[in-house]
């Protein structure tokens, strides 16, 4: 068995968080040999599977005063001879700021505000750093030769997300609406980083930053709730009982139109107005009064309005914008109209 004057590891990239330097079977180290530890480093002696003593940056003479841990499991080095056994871990103690998350699927929420669920997606960053090495290589790293960065995003992603979930929901179950959570990116973040932080610390690791820096929907679920959004706009204005003066106008003027092109005396006197410039110079009240006398001689054209509306009603309330509740108060306010 080789035996090591000197100890050192040279990162060959920075992506490492611990590395297995050496096992208790392949070298030997002896009293007055020296271990190199860099900045950002510390080194670890483990002997039997377990964490002992631990060295930070600078360079270390290896001396029974600085191993007393590992000096006691070999029996003060096998009766005073110098060559003794252990496996030397390295550990990367730099900030690791660049740590990307997402959600690998769409989160269904129900949007209280459209009254039907919504999936949304998210991703952000966050950041690490080893804060206690032997806690951490006991606890994740164990019988492995070493861990990266890797390791560390496939050991707690599934704690982020489910947190951030949590998060979301509650703020949903408490009245926000799907739209308003990109408002309130601060306080999600906020929010999951103090819910996750307690997990990484039981594992020796600092949570040093964490953000959710977007939260999105789809383009086609946005094309589907624009289209339901302009159905239920466009019911609650078919079916209100209590219209707008202006709107009353323009419906009005739309009977007027529709009237000129109908065959029949209703017909050619509206022709005959209309020409005369006499619709727009009356105003909403000819509109008004027209519409009335429109439906008065034509009794068929306001039923046949009325059916459309309740058509157009049952419709949306098949399609589910509408509740069995709403449905039959809107109808009937329709039936009334008549």
């Amino acid at each position: 068995m080789a035996v090591l004057d000197l100890v050192k590891w040279d990162v060959p990239s920075d992506d490492f968080i611990v590395h297995k330097f050496m096992s208790e079977n392949q070298y030997e180290l002896r009293l007055g040999s020296q271990l190199v530890v860099n900045e950002g480093q510390e080194a670890i002696f483990v002997k039997g599977g377990v964490a002992l003593d631990t060295f930070t940056a600078g360079t270390h003479t290896l001396v029974t005063g600085n191993l007393p841990l590992l000096g006691k499991l070999v029996n003060s080095f096998f009766g005073g001879k110098t060559p003794f056994t252990a496996e030397v871990w390295y550990v990367n103690k730099t900030v690791k700021r660049n740590m990307k998350w997402g959600t690998p699927q769409r989160i269904p929420l129900f949007d209280p505000a459209l009254g039907f669920p919504i999936n949304v997606g998210a991703f952000g960053q966050w950041g690490f750093r080893i804060d206690d090495s032997r806690s951490f290589v006991t606890q994740v790293v164990g019988a492995q030769l070493g861990a990266d960065s890797k390791k560390i995003y496939e050991y707690f992603i599934g704690e982020i997300i489910e947190k951030f979930n949590q998060t979301v929901s509650n703020m949903i179950s408490n009245g926000l609406s799907v739209f308003q959570l990109s408002s309130k990116l601060a306080d999600i973040s906020q929010t999951v980083r103090d819910n996750v932080v307690d997990e990484f610390n039981r594992f020796g690791i600092e949570l040093v930053n964490f953000s959710c820096s977007s939260i999105s929907i789809s383009p086609e679920e946005m094309k589907k709730i624009q289209d339901v959004m302009a159905k239920k706009m466009e019911m609650q204005q078919l079916s209100s009982v209590q219209v707008g003066q202006g709107y009353m106008a323009a419906k009005g003027f739309e009977v007027m139109k529709d009237a000129a092109n109908n065959n029949g005396a209703v017909g050619n006197m509206m022709g005959l107005g209309a020409g005369l410039g006499l619709a727009v110079n009356a105003g909403i009240p000819l509109a008004s009064q027209t519409a009335q006398s429109v439906s008065q001689n034509n009794g068929q054209m306001g039923e046949q309005d009325v059916l459309a509306k309740l058509k157009k009603l049952k419709m949306l309330f098949e399609e589910g914008i509408l509740t069995e509740e709403e449905y039959k108060v809107k109808k009937a306010a329709i039936i009334d109209q008549m």
